[in-house]
């Protein structure tokens, strides 16, 4: 295991160029890195252990690698694949299948797969509240909704100050019940994962507030925010720009308020580190570290924002979350298909 162990810093050569605020990337190969290899998927050729394609890029890491673990696939069918959230008490695992207008279930006892819900309004962000009721954001209804013990249809969000939102687009809570979420534009870009449409409003970051369902936007200082994650405690806020940034933002959490935005972590690809990797959906263990889907699958970013692990899927891996009963099985929504491999660290947050 030790041969795959290298340090981030021995790996890339990081320059911050001052002003315009780009980031220039020094590349410093390392053989260390084992090649990708194609691989059988299908559960009937067995990996060998450690499996090689959890790679290490620094000691921090190690303790998260369960040496007699594989990465499985589970499901390949859909058109893309975003949402993961797990269900504790149902004890399976619900995602969504923007382009083909539905939800789709892993049940974890037999791993039998269902179609969820169809339609479900191109949804894409999933998660679940403190009573358990499912959350999803819609591209289709440009709303955040919440489907009720009933079975009833709660509508969370759908406008701000009189205007439509944009493309909600990812969802978590908070332990005070308030639903923070994120607004780009992407599923009004045309008829693929919603219907086309113009944005009337900034792209922002939004809080319900969990006991008079006020709305306000908390930050609109961000290129497209998309995946949103809390830290184990609920004092930062982490949000993926896919717009200009290309970066993980970080925020103070001051009661309803953000505070003090700043770059967290410019993620690069694992062979090229002088191209930039984006994160898309991302959620904290309780360690405090991130993990992000960003290519070449996963990239795990520690309370610093230096990254020390990747785990590698053969295909571009959008969502993950956290579920199984201790909550160490890293669940990852990759293009056409569910993944996921069991770590040596549980999730933070609820779902």
């Amino acid at each position: 295991m030790s041969s795959r162990i290298l340090n981030r810093r021995d790996f890339l050569t990081t320059t911050v160029a001052v002003g315009a605020g780009s980031h220039v990337l020094a590349l410093q190969q390392s053989p260390d890195i084992p090649p990708y290899k194609s691989r059988d998927w299908s559960g009937d050729t067995p990996t060998r252990y450690p499996d090689p394609d959890i790679i290490a890029l620094d000691q921090r890491f190690r303790r998260y690698v369960l040496f007699n673990t594989p990465i499985r696939r589970h499901y390949t069918g859909t058109l893309w694949a975003e949402g993961p959230a797990w269900n504790g008490v149902g004890r399976y695992l619900v995602w969504s299948d923007i382009p083909n207008n539905r939800q789709m279930r892993w049940i974890e006892d037999d791993g039998r797969v269902t179609v969820f819900r169809s339609p479900s309004g191109n949804s894409n962000g999933n998660s679940f509240d403190h009573e358990g009721r499912q959350l999803s954001c819609e591209h289709g209804g440009r709303r955040v909704v919440r489907y009720e013990q009933s079975g009833a249809v709660t509508v969370i969000a759908d406008r701000y100050d009189g205007k439509p939102l944009n493309s909600p687009n990812d969802v978590v809570v908070h332990p005070d019940r308030s639903i923070w979420f994120t607004d780009p534009p992407y599923g009004i870009r045309g008829y693929y994962e919603g219907s086309q449409a113009e944005s009337e409003l900034p792209l922002a970051v939004y809080r319900v507030d969990g006991q008079t369902g006020q709305i306000a936007m908390v930050t609109d200082d961000i290129g497209a925010p998309n995946g949103i994650c809390f830290s184990p405690n609920y004092d930062r806020l982490y949000v993926a720009d896919t717009g200009s940034g290309r970066d993980i933002r970080v925020w103070d959490v001051d009661g309803v308020t953000l505070r003090n935005g700043r770059r967290h972590a410019q993620l690069t690809m694992l062979e090229d580190p002088t191209t930039i990797s984006g994160a898309d959906g991302m959620r904290c263990d309780v360690d405090g570290n991130i993990w992000a889907g960003a290519r070449p699958g996963v990239q795990v970013v520690a309370p610093d924002g230096e990254t020390i692990g990747v785990i590698r899927l053969p295909e571009v891996c959008a969502n993950v979350c956290f579920g199984g009963a201790k909550r160490n099985r890293l669940f990852m929504t990759a293009s056409q298909s569910l993944y996921s491999v069991y770590v040596g660290v549980q999730g933070a947050g609820i779902a």
